[in-house]
C-alpha cells in the first residue's frame, strides 16, 4: 500500500501547486495562444504536462510530446530535459517502470549536461523512487543519499525538503533513530523556508507516525486528525487521502468503526474527486477488513466494486487514443536513427575530406616527381664535383696542417727571444714602473702565444693514426701528471686532490694520455678560483675504468655546452684570472679518448663546477690489484 501510495502523492507534491490545479491548468490554457516567444511557450506546455496528470495522463502526455518536439527543434535542452522527466512520470504512474527509469535517466543527464544542479537531484529521487518499486531497496538507498550529498551544494535547496521526506517514509529502518528526527526537521526548515504548504503538511504526517512508531501513539494519532483536518480545510484533497487512510489503519485494531468512518471518508472524497488509484485502493482496504471481521455479505459488496473499477479502467486504457508502449518504442528507433544519422554524416565527411586529401597529396607528389627529375641530373653533375672537390680538399687539409706546424715552428724561437728580452729588461732595477708594466704585459704576451704554439705542434688532426700500444699503469699516470701541473695549481693558491684505491693495467698511447690528462685538470685549474680544490679519482667498472677529473669553478653554460668538443671552437671563455683559451684542448682529448676506444664526457651547471668522465677499456689479460692498505689521496 504505502508504496503506491508515495508514487501517487508525492508525485503531486513535485508539481509545486498550493491550490486547486484545474483553476491553473485553465489559467495557462488561455494564455497559450499569447505567448509569441517559443521558449517561453515550450515551457508552458511543460507546465501544463505537469499539471494534467492528475485528472487525465493522456492530456499530460499530449502537452509533453508538444513541448518535447518544439524544443528538439529549437535545440532548447532545459526544454527538452523537462519534457523527458515529465514523460518519466507519466510511464511511472502507468507503472511501466523500466521505461520509466529509462526517461528520468535521460532526464538526469540531460539536466547535467546544462549543470542543471536541482533539477538533477529531482530526477536522482525519481530513480530512487522507481528502485523502491520494482524493489531493489539498496539500490534506491545508496541512489537517495546520492541526491541528499548532491543537495548539499545547492543554493536555492527548496527540492531538498521533498528528497529528505521521500527518503524518511520510505527507508526508516535506513537511518539511526536519534537521526530521523534530524532529518524530518531539516525537511520541515526547508519547506518552511520556501512556504511549501503541501510538504509541510505531508511532514506533519511524518512526524504523527514517528510518535505512534516509538511509544506515544495518543500524540501521534491526535497530530495526524489535526493534519488530516488541516489538509482538508485546504481542499488539498489529493494529499488528504494518504492521512485518511493512515487514520483508518490506526484504528483498525483498536476501533473498528472509527477505522470504517476514515475508509469511507477517504472513499468518498476519491469518488467525487475521480482519484481512481486511492478509489481502487480504499476499496482493497475495506474488502480486506471485512474479510478479516468474516462480514462475508459487505467483503463481497466491495469485491464486486472492485471488479467494477478494473474494468471501467480497462476501457478506459483501450479507449485511450495513444499507445504508451508504442510510442516508448519509436522513440528508441527514433534515437537510434539519429545517432545513426549523426555517424554517418560524420563519415560521409571524413570520406570527403580524405579524397579531397588524397587529390593534394597526388597533386603535390606529382610536382615533386617532376622537379627530382630535374633535380636529379644536377644533382649528378654535383656529385661528380664534389668528389673531384673532396679530394682537393685532403690534399689542402693536409698542407694546411703541415703549414701550421711548420709556422709555430717558425714563430717559436723568436716569440722566446722575445720573452727572454722582456724577461732582461723587466730585471734592470732603474726600469720606470710604467715601462715595467709594459714588459710584464709583453712576457705575458709571450707566454700565452708558447702555450698556443705548443698545442700546435702537439696537435695531430687525426688522433686515430700513430697510436702506440704499450702498457700503462692508470694510478701512476695520474701520480705523474699530479706532480707536475701541481706547480700549475700553487700559482692560483689551488690544490689538486688525487684519490685511488686500485693498480689498473691497460693498453694505449701513454703520451697521448697524459696529453689529455694534462688538458682536463689544466682546464679545471683555468676555471676554478683560487684557493679551491680539484679532485682526480678512479674508479673500476665492468672490463672499463673510469677516471673523473672535478672541479667547483665557473662551470660550462648550457648554451655553449655542445660545442666544446669542437676544432677551434667558438665557445671559449677566459678564465677566472684571465688566462687565455686557445679551442684546441677539449678537441684533442676527444680524439685522444676516441682512438682508444673510449669515450669522454661531461656534467655541468654554471657557477657550480664541472665534472669531465674519461671511461677506458681493460685489456682482456689486464692484471688488476686491489690495495691492500689504505692508500691516502695524494694532494698537490
Amino acid at each position: 500500500m504505502k508504496r503506491v501510495l508515495v508514487l501517487v502523492a508525492l508525485l503531486v507534491l513535485m508539481c509545486r501547486l498550493c491550490y486547486a490545479q484545474l483553476d491553473n491548468i485553465r489559467q495557462i490554457q488561455k494564455q497559450l495562444p499569447y505567448i509569441h516567444d517559443s521558449l517561453r511557450y515550450v515551457d508552458a506546455l511543460n507546465r501544463l504536462g505537469m499539471l494534467s496528470y492528475e485528472n487525465n495522463l493522456d492530456s499530460s502526455f499530449y502537452y509533453t510530446d508538444r513541448a518535447r518536439s518544439i524544443a528538439d527543434r529549437l535545440q532548447y535542452a532545459k526544454g527538452k530535459a523537462d519534457a523527458t522527466n515529465n514523460l518519466g512520470i507519466i510511464f511511472d504512474m502507468r507503472g511501466n517502470l523500466q521505461l520509466a527509469l529509462r526517461y528520468y535517466n535521460d532526464a538526469f543527464n540531460s539536466y547535467k549536461a546544462i549543470n542543471d544542479t536541482s533539477n538533477m537531484v529531482l530526477a536522482t529521487m525519481n530513480i530512487a523512487m522507481v528502485y523502491q518499486e520494482i524493489g531493489k531497496n539498496q539500490k534506491a538507498i545508496n541512489t537517495y543519499k546520492q541526491a541528499i550529498e548532491k543537495g548539499k551544494s545547492l543554493s536555492r535547496d527548496s527540492i531538498m525538503s521533498l528528497v529528505l521526506y521521500n527518503y524518511t517514509l520510505q527507508y526508516p529502518g535506513s537511518i539511526s533513530k536519534d537521526s530521523i528526527l534530524i532529518y524530518i526537521n531539516r525537511a520541515k526548515q526547508i519547506a518552511t523556508k520556501y512556504n511549501d504548504k503541501r510538504v509541510l503538511l505531508a511532514i506533519e504526517q511524518l512526524i504523527a507516525d514517528y510518535y505512534i512508531k516509538n511509544g506515544e501513539p495518543a500524540k501521534g494519532i491526535a497530530l495526524l486528525q489535526q493534519d488530516a483536518a488541516n489538509t482538508l480545510s485546504s481542499n488539498l484533497y489529493y494529499l488528504s487521502l494518504d492521512m485518511l487512510i493512515d487514520l483508518g489503519d490506526q484504528f483498525t485494531l483498536t476501533d473498528s468503526a472509527k477505522a470504517i468512518n476514515y475508509y469511507r471518508q477517504g472513499l468518498e472524497i476519491a469518488r467525487q474527486k475521480g482519484y481512481g488509484v486511492y478509489n481502487s485502493l480504499i476499496i482493497r482496504k475495506l474488502y480486506d477488513f471485512y474479510i478479516a471481521k468474516k462480514d462475508n455479505a459487505t467483503a463481497f459488496y466491495y469485491s464486486r466494486e472492485l471488479l467494477e473499477l478494473n474494468d471501467m479502467q480497462e476501457k478506459i486504457d483501450n479507449n485511450s487514443g495513444i499507445d504508451y508502449i508504442e510510442y516508448a518504442l519509436k522513440d528508441q528507433q527514433l534515437e537510434s536513427a539519429h545517432v545513426q544519422s549523426t555517424y554517418q554524416q560524420l563519415f560521409l565527411t571524413l570520406a570527403v575530406l580524405v579524397c579531397i586529401l588524397t587529390i593534394i597529396i597526388l597533386l603535390i607528389l606529382w610536382r615533386n616527381w617532376k622537379k627530382l627529375n630535374r633535380t636529379a641530373e644536377a644533382l649528378r653533375l654535383q656529385f661528380q664535383q664534389s668528389e673531384l672537390t673532396m679530394e682537393a680538399l685532403d690534399v689542402m687539409n693536409k698542407d694546411y696542417a703541415r703549414v701550421i706546424k711548420i709556422v709555430a715552428h717558425d714563430l717559436r724561437n723568436p716569440i722566446g727571444g722575445i720573452s727572454a728580452i722582456a724577461g732582461i729588461v723587466q730585471a734592470d732595477r732603474n726600469l720606470s714602473h710604467e715601462a715595467k708594466e709594459l714588459m710584464n704585459l709583453l712576457q705575458e704576451s709571450s707566454k700565452n702565444c708558447m702555450e698556443l704554439i705548443n698545442e700546435l705542434m702537439d696537435t695531430d688532426f687525426d688522433q686515430h693514426k700513430n697510436v702506440k700500444r704499450e702498457g700503462i699503469n692508470i694510478d701512476e699516470l695520474l701520480h705523474q701528471c699530479v706532480h707536475l701541473l701541481s706547480f700549475r695549481a700553487k700559482d692560483k693558491n689551488q690544490q689538486l686532490v688525487l684519490s685511488t684505491n686500485l693498480q689498473v693495467i691497460i693498453q694505449g698511447d701513454k703520451e697521448k694520455l697524459w696529453r689529455v690528462m694534462n688538458n682536463l685538470i689544466i682546464n679545471s685549474i683555468k676555471f676554478s678560483p683560487a684557493g679551491s680544490e680539484i679532485h682526480i679519482d678512479t674508479k673500476l667498472l665492468q672490463n672499463k675504468v673510469l677516471i673523473i677529473v672535478k672541479d667547483t669553478g665557473m662551470g660550462i653554460p648550457t648554451i655553449i655546452q655542445n660545442k666544446i668538443f669542437d676544432p677551434f671552437t667558438t665557445a671559449k671563455r677566459k678564465g677566472t684570472q684571465g688566462e687565455q683559451p686557445y679551442g684546441l684542448g677539449l678537441y684533442i682529448s676527444k680524439q685522444i679518448v676516441e682512438a682508444h676506444n673510449g669515450k669522454i664526457w661531461f656534467k655541468s651547471e654554471a657557477d657550480m663546477g664541472t665534472e669531465f668522465f674519461i671511461e677506458l677499456p681493460i685489456n682482456s689479460n689486464h692484471q688488476v690489484t686491489r690495495l691492500t692498505l689504505f692508500d691516502p689521496p695524494i694532494s698537490a
